[in-house]
């Protein structure tokens, strides 16, 4: 898949649990999220944007929740 569209994705998901009060619970219901509805070469392909310029364009919570998994 497109990393652009795995990257608007997972800000999409990131938006969604950015409104909840307790950050920790948050970035863990991303992480939960991608690992249960991803699959997993989505995940990988995502994954292999950390460290890399493509990085800075997801959401902080997303980043945290990517190094999660």
């Amino acid at each position: 898949m497109n990393l652009e569209k795995l990257i608007a994705m997972a800000n999409q998901i990131g938006a969604f649990f950015e409104a909840m009060p307790d950050r920790e619970q948050a970035v863990a219901d991303v992480a939960s999220h991608l690992k249960r509805s991803w699959d997993p070469r989505m995940r990988q392909q995502i994954l292999a944007s950390l460290g890399t310029a493509d990085e800075a364009r997801l959401k902080p919570l997303v980043r945290e929740a990517l190094r999660r998994l």
